[in-house]
């Protein structure tokens, strides 16, 4: 199983085949550096093109001068048995989700993260329903997990192989502490196979996002000065790579590598533009009840004796609607700064909301016994985070009942949350800790 792997540093795809290697033992001779290799250079040399003829990389040669394309294939060539499955119905899950990691995981991964590494401009819309497709895959992921170590068996195989490096730039980049804390099993999958000596050897120590990455627009602007996108328009253009397929309608094969921190997003072409922000709310009618008028009073005046009664006595139900929130995952909940700092990211993935929200999230209890509830007063009838993919990445975590304004128990619930006192259903007097969105 000898042979030399045409690359490029860092590349996620090169690495399932380096760590399945560390793990059979086979001898991979590594090219990726100048001169040996250039990418966009060498990759499309006639020499290169008459072993490889789509010039793609990975590539890899064996020792009796055979070629095998597509990293999944080439992992699979240096694997040994117990990796590949020692069983029929161990492989079919192992390409199952070999499959799932290609087809569902990494083009929303990409179309995720590819924008904080300034190697694409974001498109809010296509951003937003990658996250919500992330957290569809991590729910899959964590009840497969629940009762197991690995993917497959009671080893580490090509299906563990293939999706950490998948999710390697997700945990990376973007699943800060309060995104990826509902998913328990995942993180602790995620966390004994990148440890292991075999994935260590291949990817070093794998620090884990603190702070939800955005947007790099200074690097894109470096990536993606104004002649390259001249010389793209007139067909001049870099290597091509495996496509992240449908992680971006720009993103056709990604190998525009030129920084080491992530895969390319697509050959040079014009980069996809942010698409507008569509407003849920311009078609709802004018309401008597203004949002920034109670947010000063909220803010400026006594909350008990002046910001409630304001409430009360100017809300229109008709135009707005309140709604009390629960957190799914409390015995998951360990110190009370870690779960404000989980309501805080909330708060700062939904900032458009602004206008026409506000929320009072209150975390209950002591280090370990903790609680998150809350409330929300929104503009419409419906829960606000279904209406925009981009506001629904934390929502799901939560259990949302639509409240009742002239119900009196609803109404002192509110009012306890307001002012941040009250029996909160024998939780009380004072929560622990908490956030204001306004």
């Amino acid at each position: 199983m000898a042979g030399t792997l045409y690359t490029y540093p860092e590349s996620f795809r090169a690495n399932k085949v380096l760590i399945a290697a560390r793990y059979s033992g086979a001898a991979v001779k590594v090219v990726c550096d100048p001169p040996q290799f250039e990418l966009g250079v060498t990759n499309h040399s006639p020499e290169f093109l008459a072993k490889f003829p789509l010039g793609k990389v990975p590539a890899f040669e064996t020792s009796d001068g055979s070629t095998i394309t597509e990293s999944n294939a080439i992992a699979y060539y240096v694997a040994n048995s117990q990796l590949r499955g020692t069983t029929d119905l161990d492989a079919a899950r192992i390409l199952q989700y070999i499959n799932f990691a290609d087809s569902e995981v990494l083009p929303s991964v990409c179309t995720w993260t590819f924008p904080t590494l300034g190697i694409m401009q974001p498109n809010q819309q296509a951003v937003g329903q990658a996250q919500a497709a992330v957290k569809r895959c991590l729910e899959v992921l964590d009840s497969a997990l629940a009762t197991r170590t690995f993917l497959v068996g009671e080893r580490v195989t090509l299906a563990d192989i293939t999706l950490v490096c998948n999710l390697l730039l997700l945990y990376k980049q973007v699943l800060d502490p309060g995104l990826r804390a509902p998913y328990v099993n995942v993180n602790r999958w995620f966390a004994t196979c990148v440890n292991q000596p075999q994935f260590k050897a291949v990817l070093g120590d794998v620090p884990l996002c603190t702070k939800m990455a955005v947007f790099d627009a200074k690097k894109y602007n470096e990536l993606f000065p104004k002649e390259k996108k001249e010389k793209a328009k007139k067909g001049g253009g870099e290597a091509k790579e495996e496509s992240g397929k449908g992680s971006a309608k720009k993103q056709q094969k990604s190998d525009t590598h030129k920084k080491k921190e992530a895969e390319p997003p697509a050959e040079e072409d014009d980069a996809p533009k942010t698409a507008k922000f569509v407003d849920p709310y311009l078609s709802l009618p004018p309401s008597p009840f203004i949002m920034d008028a109670f947010k000063r009073v909220y803010s400026n005046e006594d909350i008990e004796t002046k910001a409630i009664p304001y409430l009360w006595e100017n809300f229109d139900k008709e135009g707005w609607s309140l709604w009390r929130a629960d957190y799914r995952y409390n015995n998951e909940l360990k110190m009370s700064f870690m779960a404000a700092n989980l309501i805080g990211g909330m708060f700062q993935r939904v900032e458009k909301l602004h206008k026409y929200g506000f929320g009072s999230v209150l975390v209950f209890g002591e280090d370990y016994k903790l609680s998150i509830s809350g409330i929300w007063l929104f503009r419409g009838q419906q829960l606000a985070f279904n209406l925009v993919d981009s506001w629904n990445v934390d929502a799901p975590s939560y259990d949302f009942t639509k409240l009742d304004p002239e119900n009196e128990e609803h109404r002192k619930m509110v009012n306890e949350f307001l002012v941040w006192k009250g029996d909160f259903e024998g939780r009380g007097p004072e929560p622990t800790d908490g956030k204001i969105f306004k």
